[in-house]
Order: C-alpha cells, then structure tokens, then sequence
C-alpha cells in the first residue's frame, strides 16, 4: 500500500554541470503529472512522464529537473544591421544639431535586440546524468510514499478490527432475537392485562411475524463478506484506494439498513460506532493509491 503523497529528490554532478530532479506528489482522484524542466532538456519531457508513470498510478505529481551550468559555451551574435541604423541616425543627429553624441559602450549595450547570446549545447549530453538523477529521485519517492502507505495500513487495520469486534457484537445479539421479542410481547400482554386470554400459538405467530420484519441476517452475512474482502485488499500489493472507497459505500449502506431495522437499543449503539469507523476508514483512503 502506498500513499498518495509523496517526495523525493537527486543529483547529478559533473565537471561540466550540476543537475538536479525533485518530486512531490498530493492527493488527487486520478494521475496528473505535471513536469517542470530546463528549456535545454525539454526534449525528455515525454520520457519524465513515462517513468513517472511506471511507479505512481493516482495522485498530482511535480516533477522539478533543475539544470546549472558551470561552463559556459555561449556566443554573442550582434545585429549588424540594427548597429547600422542606429549609428547612422547618430550621425544625422550630430550633423544637423553640431553636436557629438559620444556614442560609448553602455549606449550600445542598452539597446533593446542589438546583441543577443545563444548556448551551444546538445540536450543528449545530459541524457545519462537525467536518467540517473530520475532513477534515484524515484526510488527515493517510491519509498517515501511506501512509508507514508505502511503507516495508514496499520491506521485502517485498526479501524477495520474496530469495526469487525462492532458487527460480531451485533450477531450475537440477533441470536437472542426471538426471546427479545417475546419478552416485549409478554411485556405488553400484561400491561394490557390480557390475562386468561393469553394464547401462545398467537404470541409465537406475533414473534415470528417481527423476526421477519426485523431480520438483519442477511446484511449480517454481507457485513462479514465484506470486512474479510476488505482485510483481503489492505495486504495486496497493487492500488486499492478505490477498490476500498467503493467497497465503503457498500458496508456504509448494510450499516444504515441495520440501523433502520433494529429495534434493540445495542444494536443501534454498534451501529453508531460502525459508522464512525467508516468515516474515518474512509478520511484515510483518501490518501493511499
């Protein structure tokens, strides 16, 4: 089990150059990955994202690829054309006025476009040092999340066991159904003072009819198949948040059912506490893949 967020980072470090790779990654209902790289390596944009996808499956994703430089390859390239113009407009300026403009370096330098740099570099110098950087920024965020993921598990085996202990409560309970019922009936045949008119066949047809109306055992069988599937998927391996959020919605509803049934003061109790459960159960799948 992992968990949704995540970070992790690497270097590479060369004569030459220094790269660097940062992840961080937060919840998010599906796998969007965002990559922020250095104009120079925009070509391996499709390959971050590739590999990216290899070791997360959902969640929001940032990958950071940082590159400095230590040895500069640029050229200066001036517009001889622009100088052109723009000495000559110098000229008819001194010409027409009689004055001399002192044209110096600093005037030059602060027109817009007359100079510009280029960086003669090739992206494929820095292919090794990126996929090395990656790999180990990956690993490192593969394990931070599985960290992240371990301890959740432990949180939900808890939860899980909490509510499991909440639901064998209930089914011992509904073992004593029928001499619940009968009691109250009696209850009420005396407060009614029914008297020599008391007739057991009726009182076992009015039992049964409300063990009828009443029966919870088949959200109690549901109940149980679903706490050992949801047992089943917090030890697998593979992504399960939505697996277990659907599987939720499903105890949520045999919970509210057997809540809307009961007519037992602890049974209601137990249902309360299931519901809390699942809520929380529910707060902390929002994080797990």
């Amino acid at each position: 089990m992992k968990s949704m967020t995540g970070y992790g980072h690497a270097s590479h470090v060369e004569d030459e150059y220094q790269l660097e790779v940062e992840i961080k990654s937060y919840n998010n209902r599906y796998l969007d990955i965002y990559v922020n790289l250095n104009p120079v390596l925009s070509p391996f944009e499709a390959y971050v994202t590739g590999r990216v996808k290899e070791v997360a499956s959902r969640g929001k994703v940032e990958v950071a690829v940082r590159l400095k430089v230590f040895e500069s390859r640029s050229t200066v390239h001036v517009d001889s054309a622009l100088l052109d113009q723009y000495l000559a407009s110098f000229r008819d300026i001194e010409e027409r006025k009689g004055v001399a403009l002192g044209i110096d370096a600093a005037s030059l330098l602060s027109i817009e476009g007359l100079f510009t740099t280029s960086t003669l570099r090739d992206s494929e110098e820095y292919r090794a040092g990126l996929e090395e950087a990656l790999s180990a920024a990956l690993a490192d965020f593969t394990a931070s999340r599985a960290r992240e993921g371990e301890e959740t598990r432990r949180d939900l085996e808890r939860l899980g066991r909490s509510f499991a202990q909440a639901n064998d409560s209930i089914a011992r309970l509904v073992g004593s159904y029928e001499d619940w019922f009968r009691n109250i009936l009696l209850e009420k045949y005396r407060e009614l003072d029914i008297g020599a008119r008391f007739d057991e066949t009726k009182l076992m047809q009015e039992v049964a009819a409300l063990l009828v109306k009443y029966s919870i055992n088949e959200e109690q069988n549901r109940l149980r198949t679903h706490v050992k599937q949801y047992f089943s998927l917090l030890e697998s391996d593979e992504p399960v948040g939505k697996k277990l959020d659907f599987l939720c919605q499903e105890m949520n509803r045999e919970v509210n059912t057997t809540a809307s049934k009961s007519q037992n003061v602890e049974i209601t109790l137990h249902t309360v506490q299931m519901k809390d459960d699942l809520e929380n159960i529910r707060e902390q799948i929002r994080n797990i893949e």
